[in-house]
């Protein structure tokens, strides 16, 4: 997830409040600007502030980083409770000396917050969310000030290309080769040819170009067996992000899971039963040719593998094209898809710990092929070292798995309507103090930029604030402490889950902007209170 950046001092409970709280401002001093009040100063000099009893648990505004209380709940305060920094401005008294550069002080930016591990696939959300029935309206997310509340919609970045070597784009969907395709490639080469050194021994090394061949045209077969996945994805309207071809194999990151059991089961079955009908074409392929001869010791090899890819897919665990039809099966009995994830992920689990002991003692036994003579040696380690990684893959495959199906029952939790705070739209000259003020007379804890026209420019940064001291702030500009917008900064207020997710993460950023379809400001979301709003969802049980 994201994270906010910025430090600063935070404010004191509400307990210690100092009484001093004039109704009336204290007298201007000379030369102060005429827009700025001089309430009462604290008596210890630490950070004022707001004088509203509500303001208990809900200041974390920019005068108080909201990332250092994990406690809180964004989806219930997040628009409501003070402004974002202290009311009060300590204005410097009049004096001959000239006015300090309020660049001088300006706080550095902060470091775009980390990127969340992105999952594989983005299945869709089958919990529904929690309703706010509060929503205040337009007039009370925003100071009364009619033109100030107009900007373009929103529109969503366009997905990054990432994944590895580009290769081509078949049915619209990219296919990427991972660099560990070439460590594969190497080994599928050296293993294979010296197979062939044992059955065309005249080869001599001419046997490695025709083991490379073999690994392309295996890796072939795999792409196939993926692009029988997308077709069937793409039928069923559900979005592929891009085909990875890896160092075991190959997967289609499918966006939305399906939406039906029956449209699941059949979504994982097409992958193997598109390789059992590879292996019966390469069955017949080599029927005419003499079985001494290259291209016959090429058939039979990639028939062989094909039938392996099948069968070993067809295995019933997670991550296994077996395990999601299992999970199918589940579903369609309960009705509930995290109960088939549940059941497809153990079994996932205990296929990894019978392949970790399984596949050893099968090589040694002499019952895949090959004499138990021959199976000592470095032919065991490498053996071994294989089940390990397998084991390896399909074990942490069934973790993810129940991970996600965990993830997707509490993503609908998170909605940038019920996590924006509210805001105030300012002009780019307007002091800091003076914004400040006007946000906690709205109870608004953030500050929108706008031209004279009501645009909105930029979004004040949270942790730039809590870095300009208070003495300061009557002469440092708004403008100079905010991040201008993008297009990737500009959210829905209709954005919920996995979509919400995928534009912050497309692009990283302490605060967004939060508009109505229409243009109207909503509010600005915070990437703290999301991630706090997450953390809380999924320490929640099932």
């Amino acid at each position: 997830m994201v994270e906010s950046g910025g430090s600063g001092r935070r404010p004191r409970p509400d307990n210690e409040e100092s009484a001093e709280h004039p109704a009336t401002p204290a007298p201007r001093p000379t030369g102060t600007p005429p827009s700025e009040p001089t309430p009462a100063e604290p008596a210890d000099g630490d950070a004022p502030r707001p004088s509203s009893p509500e303001a208990t648990d809900t200041d974390r505004g920019p005068s108080a980083p909201t990332g250092t209380t994990p406690e809180a709940t964004p989806a219930d305060d997040a628009r409501s409770g003070p402004a974002p920094g202290p009311t009060t401005s300590d204005e410097p008294p009049a004096t001959d000396e000239p006015r300090p550069d309020p660049a001088e002080d300006r706080p550095p930016a902060p470091a775009t917050p980390a990127e969340s591990t992105p999952t594989p696939h983005h299945p869709r959300a089958h919990a529904h969310a929690h309703q706010r029935t509060d929503e205040p309206s337009a007039t009370e997310r925003t100071t009364p000030t009619p033109a100030l509340t107009k900007g373009p919609p929103p529109q969503r970045p366009p997905e990054q290309p990432r994944g590895g070597l580009l290769m081509g784009r078949p049915f619209g969907v990219p296919v990427y080769v991972a660099p560990s395709w070439f460590l594969v490639a190497a080994l599928i080469t050296w293993v294979f040819g010296g197979q062939l050194d044992r059955v065309l021994p005249e080869l001599g090394a001419a046997r490695y170009l025709v083991s490379l061949f073999f690994a392309v045209a295996f890796y072939a077969s795999v792409l196939i067996h993926e692009l029988a996945h997308t077709v069937a994805a793409l039928r069923f309207k559900l979005p592929v992000r891009r085909i990875q071809l890896q160092f075991f194999g190959g997967v289609s990151e499918i966006e939305k899971e399906a939406e039906t059991p029956g449209r699941e089961f059949w979504l994982a079955f097409v992958g193997p039963l598109l390789s059992l009908a590879l292996a019966g074409v390469f069955y017949v392929a080599m029927q005419p040719v003499e079985p001494g001869t290259v291209p016959g010791v090429l058939l039979a090899g990639l028939m062989i593998s094909n039938l392996i890819v099948a069968v070993f897919n067809l295995l019933p665990g997670l991550p296994l094209d077996g395990g999601r039809m299992l999970r199918a099966v589940v579903w369609k009995i309960t009705g509930r898809p995290m109960s088939g994830t549940v059941a497809a992920a153990w079994v996932g689990r205990a296929l990894a710990v019978s392949v970790l002991i399984g596949l050893p003692l099968l090589t040694q036994s002499g019952a895949l092929g090959s004499s138990a003579e021959d199976s000592v040696g470095m032919d065991t380690v490498t053996d071994a070292l294989l089940a390990a990684i397998l084991a390896a893959i399909i074990w942490t495959g069934a973790g993810n798995s129940l991970r996600m199906a965990r993830l997707r029952e509490h993503l609908p939790e998170l909605r940038a309507r019920t996590l924006t705070r509210r805001a105030v739209p300012v002009e780019t000259d307007t002091p800091l103090s003076e914004a400040l003020r006007r946000a906690n007379d709205a109870g608004a804890r953030a500050l929108v930029v706008v031209d004279a026209h009501g645009e909105p420019l930029s979004l004040v940064r949270e942790a730039a604030i809590v870095g300009v001291p208070e003495h300061r702030r009557p002469w440092v500009a708004v403008s100079g402490l905010a991040q201008d917008l993008t297009d990737g900064m500009r959210v829905s207020a209709e954005l919920a889950g996995e979509d919400l997710l995928d534009v912050l993460r497309a692009t990283p950023a302490t605060e967004y902007l939060v508009v109505e379809e229409t243009g109207e400001i909503y509010g600005v979301l915070s990437a703290a209170d999301v991630e706090r709003a997450f953390v809380k969802a999924m320490a929640r049980p099932n």
